[in-house]
C-alpha cells in the first residue's frame, strides 16, 4: 500500500511518535537515536558531523518544546508530507516542522525531516 491511500488520522497516528522521538533524541543531542528510524537513502545523506554540530551549537535543535501541534499533511507521489507547529523551551515564538514519510521495505521511515 502506498502511504499516501492513508486517512489524515492514519498517517497523524504514525507521524505524532516520530515526531516526538525526532524532538526528544535532538534535545538530548543523541544522533543514533534520532536517525534510527530515517530512509536508508537519508542516512546516507545526512552527514554525522554535520548534524553533531547541529546539535553541539543550535539553541533550537536542543531545546525544542515536548509540546507540538499537527497542521496537516500533504500528499506526493509516494510520500507524505507532515506539518507541525513547533515550540521552543528557550525562544519565543513559533517554527514550521517539516516530517516527510514513506514505505521503505514494509516499514514507514522518515525521508525528510526540517525545522524553519
Amino acid at each position: 500500500m502506498n502511504i499516501t491511500e492513508k486517512t489524515d488520522d492514519e498517517i497523524l497516528a504514525m507521524a505524532k511518535p516520530l515526531w516526538r522521538d525526532l524532538v526528544t533524541h535532538s534535545n538530548e543531542g543523541k544522533y543514533g537515536e534520532f536517525s534510527r528510524n530515517f530512509s536508508s537513502s537519508l542516512a546516507r545523506a545526512m552527514d554525522q558531523v554535520a548534524a553533531g554540530h547541529q546539535f553541539a551549537h543550535s539553541e533550537l535543535a536542543r531545546n525544542l518544546s515536548a509540546e507540538f501541534d499537527a497542521l496537516g499533511t500533504i500528499r506526493r507521489g509516494e510520500h507524505v508530507t507532515v506539518l507541525f507547529r513547533q515550540r521552543s523551551t528557550k525562544k519565543p515564538g513559533e517554527w514550521l516542522g517539516r516530517l516527510v514519510l514513506g514505505y521503505e521495505d514494509g516499514n514507514v521511515r522518515i525521508f525528510g525531516a526540517s525545522i524553519f
